[in-house]
């Protein structure tokens, strides 16, 4: 299967689901179409029942250079009408770009190559996994704009990174390597080939239960930084979630009987 837009492409082959990132030409510089484009792509992965694994990564020689400041103040209407966001009391699209992916319940793999700046960092902040080529230049630019980092980055920086290294990154704007990332705890591995090392961890994640993948995913990320009581009760939430049900008996059936039985689609999104 596959759907293609002028910004992203998405292809679904044995149940893992690769958005694309199609701008090759400028980096994958994001721009308002690819802002909408990638929010869209994250509601048709979350509605693919029967995925099991979403891999993220950008055509061309980078990831994704962050935002086309050119190409988005060229339509000074469109980016005035973008900036009333930051006065929602709710997540925007800006944060959406990133925020959207914790939403789906398949693990998500940034592949992480070329340039991965500002936006694209963040974007690639939201994936579940970073996995990254020791010669990408990664960096949260936006302190050489005049502006701090608003597309998530302050949701998730917290779970990786020690104040004063995420200060760090953020008040100078510096470009670090893929190594120097991965010394940071910024990217989860380093490969000379994330894409391929991307579809190994999607084939081993996709042997167990897809609904104790998703409960896994949404417990941790809801109870990671929470205080005892909160994080004790959503341990008995996603649990209840889980046992009794087609894909709980379905696992129990595969390790006592050793044999590849399907799983169905997932229960959670």
């Amino acid at each position: 299967m596959s759907r293609h837009s002028d910004r992203v492409r998405i292809t679904v082959e044995n149940h893992v689901a690769r958005v694309t990132l199609v701008r090759g030409d400028r980096h994958n510089g994001m721009d308002f179409p690819m802002l909408a484009a990638v929010i869209d792509a994250q509601k048709q992965v979350r509605r693919m029942r029967a995925l099991r694994a979403v891999i993220l990564h950008g055509e061309g020689p980078s990831f994704c250079a962050g935002l086309d400041f050119k190409t988005a103040f060229a339509q000074p209407l469109r980016a005035g009408w973008m900036y009333t966001q930051l006065w929602w009391p709710f997540r925007n699209d800006f944060q959406q770009w990133s925020l959207g992916w914790r939403d789906i319940g398949v693990p998500v793999i940034a592949c992480v190559h070329g340039n991965c700046f500002g936006a694209g960092l963040q974007l690639a902040l939201g994936a579940d996994f970073r996995l990254c080529t020791p010669d990408a230049q990664l960096s949260l630019m936006e302190a050489k704009w005049g502006l701090v980092p608003d597309m998530g980055g302050a949701v998730l920086l917290p779970e990786l990174l020690p104040i004063d290294v995420a200060k760090e990154l953020t008040l100078t704007g510096r470009v670090i390597s893929g190594s120097e990332a991965k010394a940071l705890n910024l990217v989860t591995r380093l490969h000379a080939d994330p894409l391929a090392a991307a579809q190994t961890l999607a084939d081993e994640i996709a042997t167990r239960s897809p609904d104790a993948v998703a409960a896994g995913k949404h417990l941790l990320q809801a109870t990671w930084n929470s205080a005892g009581y909160h994080a004790e009760r959503a341990e008995r939430v996603w649990q209840r979630r889980l046992m009794g049900f087609a894909n709980f008996r379905i696992a129990i059936a595969r390790n006592r009987k050793q044999q590849e039985i399907p799983f169905r689609p997932r229960r959670t999104r």
